[in-house]
């Protein structure tokens, strides 16, 4: 590409106000890659999946705070795939413990009740004891009103500490969710969201990707390792779910998305998040341009 036709796009682009799915790679320095592990022993693949993107330092460095973003939102055990599963993110917490952080940060804003969701999930009981951990409930008071200049949220409330996180692991389950399809890494971030959250629903795929827009994931890893095929978010009844023992992990949100789709029987063009994230330039959705390592 010439200069002159480069700085045309560009100049487009901006013009336009955010990036057109077709000029996602023009600014890239090596396409988007996807790890994907797969085993019973679930610490063991999620750390495969990590170590095939550079490993864990490569996103925390020593002293950082890392927040690590599950899901956590309904009061079913792990085996409804409801919730992250809890080895997942024990193991995430501990690779960052090994990494050097100096604290990680672990937290939710859940549909049920904060309390019984985090034990339920067995997120509580795999987290205690781990030093320099802090499993949150999150406090009214540190939602902080951010402008988000976006195609439809202009502001809302996000929590301040997922903000100010020198590292912000996003590690949603994938399943199935009523109004999107599906529910991945994308929905996910509704989590660090305050205020009356049904709103979006009106425009939810614009207002997804504009609070995505504004708080970046430095590292996806979905836990695929069983998915909720119907009924979901919240689940239920163990028929809808189905045991994969998967493990997706990307630095690329809207990538991890495109190939955990795949895992339904979908294609990336079916989920309306994952179209609008592609289309607003913040990741790669056509799988024939990611890279897919079996790690």
């Amino acid at each position: 590409m010439k200069r002159r036709e480069f700085l045309r796009l560009v100049g487009a682009s901006l013009t336009i106000g955010s990036l057109d799915g077709r000029f996602n790679g023009l600014f890239a320095a090596s396409p988007s890659v996807v790890s994907v592990a797969e085993g019973n022993d679930y610490p063991e693949a999620t750390r495969r999946a990590i170590t095939a993107l550079g490993g864990i330092q490569k996103f925390v460095k020593p002293g950082n705070v890392v927040v690590v973003k599950p899901n956590l939102a309904w009061d079913r055990k792990p085996e409804f795939a409801a919730t992250t599963h809890p080895l997942v993110i024990k193991t995430i917490v501990e690779e960052c413990l090994k990494a050097g952080a100096k604290k990680v940060k672990v937290f939710d804003n859940p549909c049920n009740d904060p309390r019984r969701c985090y034990e339920r999930s067995g997120a509580q009981e795999a987290l205690k004891g781990l030093g320099n951990v802090e499993l949150k409930y999150m406090d009214e008071e540190r939602y902080k009103n951010v402008k988000l200049k976006g195609v439809f949220l202009k502001e809302w409330p996000l929590y301040d500490e997922a903000l100010s996180a020198d590292v912000l692991i996003n590690v949603p389950v994938a399943k199935h969710h009523g109004l999107t399809k599906l529910t991945l890494a994308l929905k996910n971030m509704m989590g660090i969201m305050g205020g009356n959250r049904g709103y979006i629903h009106r425009a939810i795929e614009e207002a997804l990707a504009d609070v995505n827009s504004m708080v970046r994931s430095h590292l996806v890893v979905i836990d695929a390792t069983r998915i909720l095929l119907d009924h979901g978010p919240q689940g239920g009844n163990l028929k809808d779910v189905r045991v994969l023992n998967k493990i997706v992990a990307s630095r690329d949100i809207v990538a991890a998305d495109a190939y955990a789709t795949t895992l339904f029987g979908l294609r990336p063009e079916d989920i309306t998040t994952t179209v609008t994230a592609f289309r607003r330039g913040m990741g790669e959705m056509n799988l024939n341009k990611v890279r897919i390592i079996r790690a």
